[in-house]
């Protein structure tokens, strides 16, 4: 592979690792505000995907139409800026906004830039080495971050801004300058036509509402644990509860590592497998109240996730650079994903607000997560080995 990738997973590890020790930070300080309710930190959570459901239609073609490690620099720019809201104790839920809207403009040119610089067989390889780092940095991001903000939350949020700005000069040593498009005069007219140009293969539809599922899923799951766990576990500081998402982080990476070999791309329909297999974990992890077997769980959740999204996303790239762009591509896909996120989080903040058991909304979704799984896999035809079927 280019040596160019390498320096795409730095970027992406040190962003990523900000991503992450940014919202527990955030969560740290809404927790030590007694007056805040249950209510709030899946609204934290919703308010970071408003700038992808919004600009879905704009961050695409502007990633396609320009050199994509300078859409990489701006956005971590834009999402250094939000951290220093943050620190200045600006509202968090808008704050939080400001480093989604940065987040928004950086995926399509993070998973845009892969089919340009590897190919196509090596595809599936790249997304797991960019979801492995992802993973990397979301277990030590979610741990320091937790474990820095109960020592000081601006110590915390200057890291975080220091290692923004690190990941954007990064960006900048790239040397891929491609350009594969042009601004659109009415981007969301383009936006609708690349909807539905993506969309038109049943591969590509299961693959754009599978992808939204999992994270969808992933979403509620993580802001789940943090209700869920002091319930059931009697887990109350916020370091102890990030240790628990670190064990579905790391089945998501190993996850990643098998998907290239267990799910090539041109056989997706083994993925919905996977999906099928998280959502009973999920089940599963919901009777559970010893630490090990609920770690267990949350290993084999984040696994079945990991062989789940990598094959998919990869199908979703593929199929994008063919017809509407990689950007373009990305950009549609962030759009579901994210609104099916959005109103996930949504729907749980409601949940929290009117005191339902975390208990029962855990084997809610896992039972959900396998009804929609068989929904969006009913018209999947067989696999041909043929990625266009």
């Amino acid at each position: 592979m280019k040596k160019d990738i390498y320096k795409v997973l730095s970027t992406q590890f040190l962003t990523a690792f900000a991503d992450n020790a940014v919202l527990f930070t955030a969560i740290t300080m809404i927790m030590q505000q007694i007056e805040i309710g249950d209510w709030y930190i899946p609204a934290l959570q919703a308010s970071f995907l408003v700038a992808y459901v919004i600009f879905a239609p704009w961050v695409g073609s502007f990633a396609d139409a320009r050199p994509k490690r300078g859409v990489m620099l701006f956005s971590n720019l834009v999402k250094a800026a939000g951290a220093s809201l943050l620190l200045l104790h600006i509202e968090p839920m808008l704050s939080y906004a400001v480093i989604g809207l940065g987040a928004a403009m950086y995926s399509p040119a993070k998973y845009g830039i892969l089919p340009e610089l590897v190919e196509e067989n090596k595809l599936v390889k790249a997304n797991g080495w960019i979801e492995g780092s992802t993973i990397l940095a979301i277990l030590s991001g979610t741990l320091v971050g937790a474990a820095l903000a109960e020592h000081s939350i601006s110590v915390a949020l200057i890291m975080v801004i220091v290692l923004y700005f690190f990941s954007a000069m990064i960006a900048w040593t790239i040397q891929h300058k491609l350009i594969v498009g042009a601004s659109s005069k009415n981007p969301l007219k383009t936006f609708y036509s690349q909807m539905r140009g993506l969309l038109e293969t049943p591969r590509a539809r299961f693959a754009t509402l599978g992808v939204s599922l999992f994270w969808a899923a992933a979403t509620v799951l993580r802001v789940l644990l943090i209700a869920w766990a002091p319930v059931v576990l009697f887990i109350y500081n916020t370091t102890d509860i990030a240790l628990l998402t670190m064990f579905v982080a790391i089945g998501i990476a190993v996850g990643s590592i098998l998907a290239p070999k267990l799910i090539p791309i041109a056989y997706l329909r083994r993925a919905r497998l996977a999906a099928y297999a998280m959502g009973l974990v999920i089940i599963l992890l919901s009777f559970m109240d010893n630490i090990w077997a609920v770690r267990s769980m949350l290993f084999l959740a984040g696994m079945c996730g990991g062989l789940f999204v990598v094959p998919i996303n990869a199908a979703l790239q593929e199929i994008g650079h063919r017809s509407i762009g990689a950007g373009g591509a990305v950009a549609v896909q962030n759009f579901f994903e994210n609104f099916a996120m959005l109103i996930a989080s949504g729907i749980y903040a409601v949940i929290a607000g009117a005191s339902i058991s975390p208990v029962t909304t855990m084997t809610s979704l896992g039972g959900i997560v396998v009804i929609l799984t068989l929904l969006v896999s009913m018209r999947l035809p067989e696999d041909t080995g043929d990625l266009n079927n």
